[in-house]
Order: structure tokens, then sequence, then C-alpha cells
């Protein structure tokens, strides 16, 4: 992702704050060389906590992620809806038009 794709007050923090953008990008880098799970689950699986916490910023952010590695339209909003039974109806409705926003732009 381009720092163009990135959100603005993301870019805002980043600058004013470029040791901690940093130690968050290096956790982040960490937190997936920890494990076997890679790519597109990874970001699946990112997406759908983002939606958890209900935060729009991070859907969208995830949204565009999960789609660059190789997530299509179907896969992306199927792990939203798996989400259902345990954050909730109105919630899943909520991130899944956050998940539109990106994927309509296409």
């Amino acid at each position: 992702m381009s720092q163009k794709e990135l959100p603005r007050k993301f870019q805002f923090v980043s600058q004013k704050h470029p040791e901690i953008a940093k130690a968050v990008e290096e956790l982040g880098k960490a937190a997936k060389q920890a494990g076997p799970i890679e790519g597109k689950n990874a970001q699946l699986i990112q997406l759908a906590a983002a939606a958890s916490i209900r935060s729009e910023g991070a859907v969208h952010s995830h949204t565009r992620r999960a789609r660059d590695a190789g997530a299509n339209r179907e896969e992306i909003h199927h792990a939203i809806l798996l989400l259902t039974s345990t954050i909730g109806f109105p919630t899943v409705v909520a991130a899944l038009s956050w998940v539109d926003d990106v994927l309509d732009q296409d």
C-alpha cells in the first residue's frame, strides 16, 4: 500500500510521531512472522478483528490489504458474514457496508 493510499489521520500521526508509527509497523511484521498464517488468510483474520471492534477505518484498510493479497469480494464478504453469531447481525451489516465502501471503488 502506497503512502498516498493510507488514511490521512494515519499519515498525520506517522509524520508527527514517526517512532511510534515505526514501532507499530515492526510489531505487525513480528506478529506475521511468528506463525504459519500468511497473506490472504492473515488479512482476512485482521479484517474480521477490525469488524469485531467496529473500526470503520481499520475495516477499510484491511479490506484493501485483503484484496491486494488476493481475496475476492465473496471471500471478503464471507469473512465478515462468519462473524454474525459472534458480533451480531447489525455489526456485520455495518462492517459489510464499510467493506463495500472500498470494493465498490474498484
